[in-house]
């Protein structure tokens, strides 16, 4: 794709990067060899609205290794070993490397993420697909993801972490702000909130779950230990703990709210170490039933 001035004007870009444009490259240029020029010059910020503006294309860059301050490519990054980069690595397209992927601001994707190791950034995670990790995924700020996203060991966000389709870890999932997924949630170890934790489908956890705000799932809610919500715990259908069930101060524990009142015995069971002291609806299966 070629660049032109007017064609560029007509993005409504700001004023310095148009200047940069119009004094680097004489108002016109191949789309790539422009991303490239700006990352060079220290502009991934107007590399990066390049981007938004013109979209992703179809061109693939294979590379043994990545190792570079910043890198923007409109296309598909392929990486045989692994992949770091001092502040942002994004693609139009998808990103995947055999080792691991590293930044030390933010790592984007229009399509899927994937790493034979660990995902490690400092700022931000982002896929317009899945995401998915041998190893673990570690953000220091937000992880958003408009598919899929599976790790084999942590799945860990400093931000709010919020995922389109399914979210699943071999070990603990935390997020220091909301967590949230439109299909289910399911961990081997600890699942962990600093806010919200909200699931469309089923939340299941081979340790405890642990909510800073509300605790909801459209489905069921299992875990092997403590079931816990600074506000109130609800699920469509039943609620199991390991240990106990415990909702926040002034707010109810709410089984079976997809269930109908005939079928709650089976499909709307709360089961526990003890009978939540904030049981609201759900039918108590506990020894002292």
């Amino acid at each position: 794709m070629q660049l032109t001035k007017n064609f560029v004007k007509a993005k409504n870009p700001c004023a310095g990067g148009y200047k940069w444009f119009l004094r680097d490259h004489n108002g016109q240029g191949d789309y790539q060899a422009v991303l490239d020029a700006l990352v060079a010059d220290g502009r991934v910020g107007d590399a990066c609205w390049l981007l938004d503006q013109f979209g992703p294309t179809d061109a693939v860059l294979e590379l043994d290794e990545l190792d570079a301050t910043a890198l923007v490519f409109a296309g598909a990054i392929q990486v045989r070993r692994g992949v770091s980069v001092d502040t942002i690595v994004r693609a139009g397209r998808g990103i995947s490397a055999g080792g691991g992927i590293r930044a030390g601001e933010s790592i984007i994707a229009g399509e899927n993420i994937a790493s034979g190791a660990q995902i490690a950034s400092a700022g931000n995670l982002r896929a317009g697909g899945d995401i998915a990790a041998e190893w673990g995924i570690e953000t220091g700020a937000r992880l958003d993801c408009a598919g899929n996203v599976r790790a084999k060991w942590d799945i860990c966000a400093g931000q709010d972490l919020a995922v389109v389709g399914h979210l699943q870890a071999g070990q603990d999932i935390a997020s220091q702000g909301a967590l949230s997924a439109g299909q289910g949630i399911k961990a081997g170890g600890d699942i962990r909130a600093g806010k919200d934790i909200h699931a469309a489908c089923g939340i299941q956890a081979a340790g405890g779950i642990r909510a800073g705000g509300h605790l909801q799932a459209g489905w069921g809610l299992i875990a092997g230990a403590d079931i816990v919500a600074e506000g109130s715990i609800r699920a469509g259908e039943g609620v199991h703990a390991g240990g106990d069930i415990e909702a926040g101060a002034g707010h109810g524990v709410y089984a079976g709210l997809s269930v109908r009142l005939d079928a709650w015995a089976v499909c709307a069971r709360v089961l526990a170490r003890r009978r939540p002291a904030q049981l609201v609806s759900g039918h108590w299966a506990g020894e002292d039933a």
